[in-house]
C-alpha cells in the first residue's frame, strides 16, 4: 500500500462482522441519551467513505448520513468546520432535527437543504477532514479509512471523468489534502481504522477489515 509521506501503515488487521464494528463504535460512547450518537467516517478522497457509511446505515436502520461534501459545496476544500458544528452538529447534540440550507446553496441556486430527522440512533458524518481537533467535542466515535494513494487518484479521476479539468481538480485537491491531514493526523484520533482497499480477503457484504488506531 502506497501512503502519503507521514502516515504510518496500520497493523494487526483483522476481519470482523460489520455488526461487530458497529458495536465497537457504539461502545466507545456509552451512556448517551436524548440524542443520537455522532460517528465520523474519514479518509482520503475516493477511499470509500460513502459506501462504508451506507453499509453501516444498513446495520443501524434508525440512522442517517450527513455528507460533508454538502457542507463544503462552493466552500474552500477544508474551511467548513465551524459551519458544520454550528448548523448541524450543535442541533444534533440538543436532540433536534436538522434543516439547514447553506448560504452557498442559496447563492448558487442549489435547491433543497441538508436535513436530518429527529429520533435517530446514529448519525454517520462522512467526509475527508471530519476527524479534526476543531470538531472533536462533537464526535462520539470515528473511523479512518486507510487507502492506497495510487488507487485514490485513479478513483478520483474516474469518478467524474478523465478530463484535463478533472485531473487539475484532483491535483488541486491533493495539494490541500496532504498538509491538512498531516496536521490533523486523523489516523491517531480514530476509534477504528478500516482498510480500503482491504489488505485481507473478506465477505464485502457482511464483513469489514479493521485495525486499532495508529499511535
Amino acid at each position: 500500500m502506497r501512503l502519503h509521506p507521514g502516515e504510518p501503515e496500520a497493523v494487526d488487521w483483522q476481519v470482523v462482522p460489520l455488526s461487530d464494528m458497529v458495536r465497537k463504535l457504539m461502545d466507545a460512547s456509552p451512556g448517551i441519551t436524548g440524542r443520537p450518537r455522532v460517528i465520523a467516517i474519514d479518509g482520503r478522497g475516493g477511499s470509500g467513505k460513502t459506501t462504508l457509511a451506507e453499509r453501516l446505515g444498513q446495520v443501524v436502520p434508525n440512522s442517517a448520513i450527513v455528507h460533508t461534501d454538502d457542507i463544503a459545496w462552493n466552500q474552500a476544500y477544508f474551511d467548513w468546520g465551524s459551519i458544520l458544528a454550528t448548523s448541524v452538529l450543535n442541533p444534533l447534540h440538543r436532540g433536534e432535527a436538522v434543516n439547514f440550507r447553506p448560504t452557498a446553496w442559496a447563492a448558487h441556486g442549489r435547491p433543497g437543504s441538508i436535513t436530518v430527522p429527529d429520533g435517530q440512533d446514529v448519525i454517520w458524518v462522512e467526509g475527508t477532514g471530519i476527524i479534526r481537533q476543531e470538531l472533536a467535542p462533537w464526535l462520539d466515535a470515528s473511523v479512518w479509512i486507510q487507502g492506497d494513494l495510487d488507487e485514490q487518484e485513479r478513483l478520483l479521476v474516474g469518478r467524474d471523468g478523465d478530463s484535463a479539468q478533472q485531473r487539475q481538480h484532483v491535483a488541486n485537491w491533493l495539494q490541500e489534502e496532504l498538509p491538512f491531514l498531516l496536521r490533523e493526523e486523523p489516523w491517531k484520533r480514530a476509534t477504528l481504522i478500516v482498510g480500503g482497499p482491504a489488505p485481507i480477503e473478506h465477505d464485502r457484504i457482511t464483513e469489514v477489515v479493521v485495525a486499532p488506531p495508529i499511535s
